[in-house]
C-alpha cells in the first residue's frame, strides 16, 4: 500500500536540496549522530514464522553483514553507519567522511583473519578526494566494540559514481583481501587493466600487491560490469555475482567462476556470447529476467545469492547440473546482503529503504533462516 506524505516547508526545502545533489552534506546535520549512540528504534529478535526469524529491523539500507568472535552481528548501513546488534541493544557507530550518493556510500565489510588478536576491521566506502571529487576506497579501523579507532587507508583511487560501485570485500582462504569494483558508469574502464574500475582486486592486509597477482597491480580479474558478491566453495574456488545490462534491456545477470587473470568480457560479450580470451558466465539470468544479484554465501554444496530487483534468495547447487532456484520470492522485497553465521544459519538483509523498493513494516530487516527450510 502506498503512503501519502505531507511535507512541511522545512521538509520541502530538504527535498529541494536533495534534488540539487547536496543531500550528503545536508542530511547529516538532521539525522546523523555525532558520536556512538544506542538506538532504541531498532529491535532485535522480533518475530519468527515458518522457520524465518527477524533478528533486527528498522535499519537504514543495510549493505553487509559480519560476525564478531562473540557471535554478535555487525552491519554496514549505506548512509555511513556501522551497526552492532547486541542481545538487548543496537548501537550505531559513525564511519567518517562517507559520501552517500545513488548507489554509493558505506558498503563492504570484512574482519581481519586474526581479528581476535588485532581487532582490525575493513570497510569499502565512497568518499571525497582531497581535490573535491569522489572515489571508492578501502579503509581499516581498530574496533573493540566501543568505537572505531586508528583509521588507515588501505586502497584508494577506485573510480566512483552514483551507479556501479561494486563494493563487496572479503578475505579469501589465502589470507588476501578481495575487492569488487564496478565500472562506475564507464564500460570501457572494465577492459582497461590500468584502471581499478570493473575489476576484482586482491591485496594483502596492509594494501600491498601480492607477488603472484597476474598483472603486477591490484587487479586479479577484469572485464566486470558491477560485481557485488564473493564466495569460496569447499574446493576454495572463487565465485562472483555480477549485474548485467540495465534499462530497457535489463537482464543477463551473471554468476562467474573467477580465475586469476581472467577477462570476463564486459562490455564486449554478454550472456552466452563468446570471443577468444574472454570468459562467459557459468550461468546467467537470460535476456528477459533480472536478478540484480548482490551478496553471496556458500554452504553444503550450494551458492546462495541475494536478488535486489529479483526480490528473491537464489540458490545454485554447483556440484550438480547448474540450476538456479528462487526462494522467498517477493516475500520480503529486495534482498542485498547474505552471510553464513557461525551457527550454520543464513543471515539476509532486505533493501527496501534504498529508494527502489516497496516499503514493508519494519524495513529494513535482517532475516535468519536455516538452509534446510528452503526446498530446492
Amino acid at each position: 500500500m502506498k503512503k501519502a506524505f505531507v511535507l512541511s516547508s522545512a521538509g520541502f526545502l530538504l527535498v529541494v536540496l536533495v534534488g540539487y545533489g547536496i543531500r550528503e552534506r545536508i542530511l547529516p546535520f538532521f539525522f546523523a549522530p555525532t558520536q556512538t549512540t544506542t538506538e532504541r528504534g531498532i529491535t532485535a529478535s522480533v518475530s519468527e514464522e515458518d522457520g524465518i526469524t527477524i533478528v533486527a529491523e528498522d535499519l537504514r539500507i543495510p549493505w553487509e553483514i559480519a560476525f564478531l568472535p562473540t557471535g554478535e552481528l555487525i552491519v554496514t548501513e549505506r548512509p555511513g553507519f556501522l551497526v552492532k546488534i547486541e542481545e538487548d541493544s543496537v548501537r550505531r557507530f559513525v564511519v567518517p567522511d562517507v559520501r552517500r550518493a545513488g548507489e554509493g556510500g558505506l558498503m563492504g565489510l570484512a574482519l581481519h583473519p586474526r581479528f581476535k588478536e588485532n581487532s582490525l576491521l575493513y570497510v569499502y566506502l565512497t568518499g571525497f578526494t582531497e581535490q573535491g571529487g569522489i572515489e571508492n576506497r578501502v579503509e581499516r579501523y581498530e574496533f573493540r566494540g566501543e568505537e572505531l579507532e586508528n583509521r588507515t587507508i588501505i586502497l584508494q583511487g577506485i573510480p566512483a559514481s552514483t551507479i556501479h560501485n561494486g563494493g563487496r570485500i572479503a578475505f579469501g582462504p589465502d589470507g588476501y583481501l578481495y575487492i569488487t569494483t564496478g565500472d562506475a558508469g564507464n564500460a570501457e574502464r572494465a577492459q582497461d587493466r590500468n584502471s581499478l574500475a570493473g575489476k576484482i582486486l586482491r591485496v594483502d592486509t596492509d594494501g600491498n600487491i601480492p607477488e603472484d597477482n597476474p598483472f603486477g597491480s591490484a587487479v586479479y580479474s577484469y572485464g566486470h560490469r558491477n560485481p557485488q558478491g564473493l564466495a569460496w566453495d569447499a574446493q576454495e574456488q572463487l565465485w562472483s555475482t555480477e549485474h548485467g545490462r540495465s534499462g530497457f534491456l535489463s537482464g543477463l545477470d551473471e554468476l562467474n567462476l573467477i580465475e586469476r587473470g581472467g577477462n570476463y568480457g564486459w562490455p564486449v560479450i554478454e550472456g552466452d556470447e563468446t570471443t577468444p580470451g574472454m570468459r562467459s558466465p557459468l550461468v546467467h539470468s537470460g535476456p528477459d529476467e533480472t536478478w540484480a544479484p548482490a551478496g553471496m554465501a556458500y554452504t553444503e554444496g550450494s551458492l546462495f545469492f541475494a536478488g535486489l530487483r529479483g526480490v528473491s534468495l537464489y540458490e545454485v547447487r554447483i556440484n550438480q547440473d547448474i540450476v538456479v532456484r528462487a526462494h522467498l520470492s517477493s516475500d520480503f522485497g529486495r534482498l542485498r546482503a547474505i552471510a553464513l553465521g557461525p551457527d550454520g544459519y543464513l543471515y539476509v538483509s532486505t533493501s527496501n529503504t534504498d529508494g527502489r523498493g516497496n516499503l514493508k513494516t519494519g524495513d529494513d530487516k535482517i532475516l535468519r533462516l536455516h538452509p534446510s527450510v528452503l526446498s530446492f
